[in-house]
């Protein structure tokens, strides 16, 4: 079977509703797509009240595989979308994945639906 070397994973946590938005900048700096899923802030700007009762605000996940040159590129385009330079709007990070198996759409080109060899 193949797998991808030279990959990093962007993990995106932003405010409920923004998931799409960021996903959306990543897609336009060059990734090919993402997964969106569902979690809870407990972060010093997540605690909110109200008649006062806590709110555990609700958050999304973005997670963007990219090849490694790419990661920059994609996390910033990312940061400007969601505007991460403002307190409470969420963060990217990004970690190094050593191999990966499972995106064969990183092995066709899309307009001739043939497999590409991949970059050693």
């Amino acid at each position: 079977m193949r797998y991808e070397t030279d990959i990093s994973l962007i993990i995106t946590v932003v405010k409920k509703g923004w998931a799409e938005r960021a996903l959306q900048a990543s897609i336009d700096a060059g990734a090919q797509g993402g997964t969106i899923t569902y979690g809870r802030g407990v972060g010093i700007h997540d605690q909110a009240t109200l008649m006062g009762l806590r709110i555990e605000p609700e958050k999304e996940v973005l997670f963007t595989a990219v090849r490694s040159e790419a990661e920059e590129t994609v996390m910033e385009a990312i940061a400007d979308a969601v505007e991460l330079d403002k307190p409470g709007n969420g963060f990217s990070m990004s970690l190094p994945l050593s191999k990966v198996i499972g995106r064969p759409h990183m092995f066709t080109d899309p307009e001739e639906g043939e497999e590409q060899a991949p970059e050693e």
